[in-house]
């Protein structure tokens, strides 16, 4: 049995939603979808992102201004000059922005222009981090650990809630295995297990499962299909040219497309995709 007072649900009906702005809550009957690129790049590369995203059912916008890079001579991001052109974006769109924090000295900047604050997989555990967000009033999107067990990962959100933040969203992105066609394993199995033995919001990043753009349509798809609440997923006005995870990236007219073939899976899961136009193009679903 899982030791999560507060993470745990205390009966089979109870669903937290989380406000991410005065439109925009994850939990509820409507399907959350963020999307953006890996790393903010510029002021122009995200005006484009936004411009395009804001006239479709995504709800808010990614990008990473602090990078964890497995390389250290690989690009680190923006920092707060990133920080400041996500907050530009926000309000020309209107959209809640989602950026990563990855210390204790990057929590004030980063809330201090953020909507929600994101722990990436490689920080699940970082157990000091996540008590410092405990004392945040700002949501969180916590990701699974790249071979955390659902046991770790709930407990790793108990952290957060045990010290005071409520705030708090699940994210399944893919765990470690020994195939190397994908570059994780994503485990929709987790998506309903978290459903079922926690209260908290669910979402799920098919992105980094994948690895390969040609798979994350059918992935996001299949995510909704399961329960999740909601997806995070990149995409770049030029994928091939993005600085981060070009390969994983989907353009912005491929996004628009997953995004609306989406709408009939949530219909039929009991569920809304609302925001942005109300009608989908012809060739939606052909993504």
């Amino acid at each position: 049995m899982i030791d999560a007072k507060l993470a745990s649900k205390t009966h089979s009906a109870q669903h937290t939603q989380i406000r991410l702005s005065d439109a925009v809550s994850i939990g509820g009957s409507e399907i959350v979808v963020i999307g953006g690129p890996c790393t903010v790049e510029s002021l122009d590369q995200m005006e484009q992102v936004a411009h395009h995203l804001s006239t479709t059912p995504v709800h808010a916008l990614r990008g990473g201004v602090y990078k964890p890079r497995t390389s250290p001579y690989a690009f680190q991001g923006m920092g707060i000059e990133g920080l400041q052109i996500l907050a530009e974006v926000r309000r020309q769109s209107g959209l809640p922005v989602v950026t990563e924090v990855m210390s204790i000295a990057q929590i004030e900047p980063v809330a201090a222009y953020a909507d929600m604050l994101q722990i990436g997989s490689r920080n699940m555990q970082n157990f000091e981090l996540l008590k410092a967000l405990g004392q945040v009033n700002k949501p969180v999107l916590l990701k699974r650990g790249l071979s955390a067990t659902i046991e770790e990962f709930i407990m790793a959100a108990e952290y957060i809630l045990s010290h005071g933040n409520s705030q708090v969203v699940l994210c399944e992105r893919g765990i470690r295995s020994f195939d190397s066609y994908t570059r994780n394993v994503l485990d929709l199995g987790a998506v309903v297990a978290l459903r079922q033995l926690t209260h908290l919001p669910v979402i799920v990043d098919p992105s980094h499962a994948a690895g390969k753009r040609e798979l994350v349509a059918d992935l996001a798809r299949a995510a909704i299909a399961c329960g999740a609440d909601g997806l995070i997923i990149e995409c770049h006005p030029e994928p091939e040219k993005s600085v981060s995870d070009a390969r994983q990236a989907l353009s912005l007219e491929d996004m628009a497309g997953l995004v609306y073939s989406l709408q009939p899976i949530a219909t039929a899961v009991g569920r809304r995709l609302n925001g942005g136009v109300a009608e989908k193009p012809a060739l939606a679903i052909a993504c």
